[in-house]
């Protein structure tokens, strides 16, 4: 029956797929970004101890915090540089592929890194080579780079949808590790816009347009840096041009086990909802090692014991699945694309606001949640 066939295209392996590795993304990218905070504070506390403050806040340099102002703002930048892509993408093309497999190499040797952290310990000191001008590096920081930049050129000769999902999750990762929400006021500042953005890029483009914009950015192929390169070079027919052309890691692309549709889903999608879920997470953790407890101590009486040890990490987490299966139904039932955080931003940031609300943390979470009495060290002792 057709409600059969409906409904095993939910259960479909391309679903699964992207269900399964959004989520994982999301929860790997926050516990990474936990962990760079405890290794902050090891490396503060070594750097007080055997130098008194020279180094102190150099651990945190590579950290991106948004604020309010560029919450408000990240949408409208992020409008133009959609317009761009959409109205001269054949001019900047090849600039953009360029640059996107520069930040994907770079993202994926942060993803690998653990790994060969692990591959590397029993064979080799964890002691930085100097490559000069260029920085000092462990033996894992240039294995886990190697390996990325191997994957990129495969990417670049193959365009294989697999090599650009895997640098799609490394960009994932690394962004929810190294850009923080420092408040649930600009989180949802920063979600509300975003949300306004892809209803409108997605639903009312093609009114003004004529043409879906988001959807046309999003799916089309950009030429190879290496048929552009032999062209200009005028290397011959047979050199360089046999090479495809690459979609962009810009989404996670999963095919149907026919092969006769695909699942896609934006970085953005992942990212932006990862950013409020990694937030969650450091302040679970921060508020479970705060002595005495004290940020929830003044909920209403009524709330069950059980409420209190909920964690808003695992809330907002079910809520990004609700929503994610929500936009997916959404679009098999109007068979067409559907701005995902029209979904996701509502079923994540509703029962994050409900919870926190009941548990009385709303206020504290609302404005410098990580900021105490004594001094921004307490944040760092989680």
């Amino acid at each position: 029956t057709k409600q059969t066939v409906w409904a095993y295209s939910l259960v479909d392996s391309s679903q699964v797929s992207t269900f399964l590795i959004s989520i994982l993304l999301i929860v790997y990218g926050s516990f990474r970004s936990l962990n760079m905070d405890f290794e902050n504070q090891d490396k503060e506390k070594d750097s007080n101890s055997s130098s008194g403050s020279f180094n102190g806040n150099s651990t945190n340099n590579s950290i991106q915090t948004i604020d309010s102002t560029q919450a408000l703002f990240l949408p409208i930048g992020a409008s133009v540089s959609l317009l761009v892509m959409f109205f001269f993408f054949d001019s900047v093309q090849v600039v953009f592929t360029i640059c996107t497999a520069v930040l994907a190499t770079i993202a994926f040797a942060f993803l690998l890194l653990p790994m060969c952290q692990y591959l590397t310990r029993p064979c080799s000191p964890q002691n930085k080579i100097s490559f000069g001008c260029c920085g000092r590096f462990t033996a894992a920081e240039l294995l886990s780079f190697s390996l990325s930049v191997m994957l990129v050129l495969i990417w670049v000769l193959t365009g294989h949808w697999l090599l650009m999902d895997a640098l799609a999750m490394g960009l994932c990762v690394a962004m929810i590790a190294f850009v923080r929400l420092p408040s649930l006021k600009v989180s949802c500042l920063l979600l509300s816009g975003l949300l306004i953005y892809d209803v409108f890029w997605v639903f009312f483009s093609a009114y003004i347009f004529n043409s879906n914009v988001m959807v046309k950015v999003a799916t089309q192929p950009a030429d190879n840096p290496l048929d552009v390169l032999s062209r200009k070079l005028h290397l011959g027919p047979n050199v360089g041009r046999d090479v495809p052309r690459l979609s962009l890691p810009g989404k996670l692309v999963f095919p149907s086990s026919t092969g006769s549709h695909f699942s896609m889903l934006g970085i953005g999608d992942i990212v932006m909802p990862g950013l409020l879920l990694c937030f969650v997470l450091r302040y679970d953790n921060y508020k479970k090692q705060a002595s005495g407890d004290s940020c929830g101590a003044s909920g209403p009486a009524n709330i069950s014991g059980r409420m209190q040890k909920v964690s808003y990490f695992h809330c907002t987490l079910i809520g990004y699945f609700v929503g994610l299966l929500t936009a997916t139904v959404a679009s098999r039932i109007h068979r067409a694309a559907q701005p995902a955080l029209l979904y996701l931003v509502p079923f994540t940031l509703l029962p994050l606001l409900t919870m926190a609300y009941l548990k009385g943390d709303l206020r504290r979470m609302w404005s410098e949640p990580f900021h105490s009495k004594s001094s921004s060290s307490r944040f760092l002792e989680v």
